[in-house]
């Protein structure tokens, strides 16, 4: 600490001391030490030293001469002890060697006295330095204990103020929030979360997230991923049932909790009461059934009744034909392409309608692919196209029907390898993981979507070929639905087309 901090301490102690009232106290501490070692010279002068009597007083004077020492010493250290003292030797000595004897003869006691002054003004002095050095640490870590009680009461006051903001905010929010701990225990609960299961807080802490639910919806076991580290945060939708039996659609997400060093504290578990938004997109979704529905009728009518009105028209063809053998076969001969083309249908929409319970097992995307592009690699060259494959090896297996997969796969490269046709060009498949979700692409260069049906690939009975269904793309909606996960499509005009189908990836 420097000096002005000493001072600025020493100051403290006594309140602030002004330079001249500092001055005229060691003024007056000087004075008082001069006088009294004056006094006490006088009066070894004005008293005689022959009878035993005024020996003994001279004695007694003698021994006066501690008290200026002391003083000395206590007002200004072992400086001015050993300067009282000093003062004193110099005014007894001469009396002493003159007026008592000689120093070093029977009065030695007065030589020894005068060390003795020595010693006790430098010792006394010494302990004063001592004393006074140890009160300006002890003020000095005062201070330092002030200020950093000043610092603490400060951060409390600030930590009090977070604290009461983070409350205000865990209270305001609409979505409950459950803080758990390491040990999995609940350690806290807003009243959001409250009001979401039908419980207070005093009956949900400390217990366990299974405490809470009747029927949890794997939430539990997602609590535990996270806190034993094999997973930092999970998202999923849930029913739960409440251990008052309310059943609450929710959309629950655990992740970790640590503090600002990296510590584990625990999990903290978000829940969203999406009960009313699951309501109104049930409604929504009956709705684009109905509209599917519909939709898929009138595909249905389309698709059926070009065929049957051809077919009908061969069959008065040959009634008209009069016999006429080559007419005949001709007509016979559309007959059977049209009853191919309805078989088609057909079969194509009971693919559609009863789709086959997938085999679900752990799936290797890339193996599944690599059979995929075999096959088809020889019908893409003969249009002219080129296949690229782009396999990410460190991309996590997924739970998957491995022949359901190969559906898909055939369908996208199929129907890219048909979009340029004629033209040739490039498809590129890659994959790759991201998010909890392993995805395989599907580039191409052909003419791509005009952005006015880009919206419709997806939808019953559409396609831009003479010969196609309109059901191929729609089936693939559905497998890639059955295993959870999402398909989505991006064009751009006399660019390419790219289509990726996202499974959920599994766990490590």
């Amino acid at each position: 600490m420097s000096a002005r901090r000493e001072r600025d301490v020493t100051a403290t102690r006594s309140g602030p001391i002004a330079p001249g009232t500092a001055h005229r106290g060691r003024a007056r501490d000087v004075t008082i030490v001069v006088g009294l070692l004056a006094v006490i010279a006088l009066l070894h002068l004005m008293v005689p030293s022959t009878t035993p009597q005024q020996l003994a007083l001279h004695d007694f004077f003698r021994r006066l001469y501690y008290l200026p020492i002391l003083y000395g010493a206590y007002r200004f250290g072992k400086v001015g002890g050993l300067v009282s003292a000093a003062a004193a030797v110099a005014l007894y000595a001469p009396h002493a060697h003159l007026d008592l004897g000689s120093l070093f003869g029977a009065h030695v006691d007065d030589l020894l006295e005068m060390l003795t002054f020595i010693g006790v003004g430098w010792l006394f002095g010494h302990l004063r330095d001592i004393e006074e050095r140890q009160t300006r640490d002890l003020l000095i870590v005062r201070a330092k204990l002030e200020d950093a009680y000043r610092i603490l009461e400060e951060r409390a006051v600030q930590l009090i103020a977070i604290q009461d903001y983070t409350q205000a905010i865990l209270r305001s929010v609409t979505s409950g929030v459950v803080t758990v701990g390491p040990d999995g225990s609940i350690a806290t609960v807003n009243p959001a979360a409250e009001r979401i299961l039908g419980m207070s807080e005093d009956d949900m802490v400390p217990g366990s997230i299974l405490r809470m639910f009747k029927a949890d919806g794997g939430l539990s076991s997602d609590v535990a991923k996270v806190l034993e580290g094999r997973v930092p945060r999970t998202v999923r939708d849930v029913t739960l049932v409440t251990a008052s039996n309310r059943i609450v659609h929710a959309q629950a997400s655990v992740s970790r909790m640590r503090d600002i060093g990296g510590r584990k504290l625990g999990a903290v578990v978000t829940i969203e009461d999406v009960s009313e938004i699951k309501a109104l997109t049930e409604q929504l979704i009956r709705a684009d059934r109905l509209a599917a529905m519909g939709e898929l009728t009138a595909g249905v009518a389309h698709e059926v009744r070009n065929p049957l009105g051809i077919i009908r028209a061969s069959v008065q063809l040959m009634e008209d034909t009069q016999a006429d053998p080559d007419r005949a076969r001709e007509a016979a001969t559309v007959i059977k392409q049209e009853i191919d083309r309805l078989d088609k249908v057909i079969k194509a929409l009971l693919d559609f309608g009863r789709p086959s319970t997938p085999t679900m097992m752990r799936v290797d995307v890339a193996d599944v692919l690599s059979e995929v592009v075999l096959f088809t690699r020889k019908f893409a060259s003969r249009s002219d196209v080129e296949i690229e494959e782009h396999y990410d090896p460190d991309v996590p297996l997924v739970m998957a029907d491995p022949d359901q997969l190969k559906q898909v796969f055939v369908n996208l490269i199929s129907n890219a390898v048909q979009a340029m046709e004629g033209e040739g060009g490039s498809l590129t498949v890659s994959t790759g993981s991201d998010d909890g979700f392993v995805f395989v692409r599907f580039v191409d260069t052909g003419p791509g979507i005009p952005p006015d049906t880009l919206g419709k690939v997806f939808d019953p009975f559409y396609s831009t070929r003479d010969a196609g269904t309109g059901l191929g793309l729609t089936i693939v909606h559905r497998i890639v639905d059955e295993h959870d996960g999402h398909i989505e499509v991006a064009s751009d005009l006399g660019q390419g087309t790219a289509f990726t189908v996202s499974l959920p990836a599994l766990a490590l």
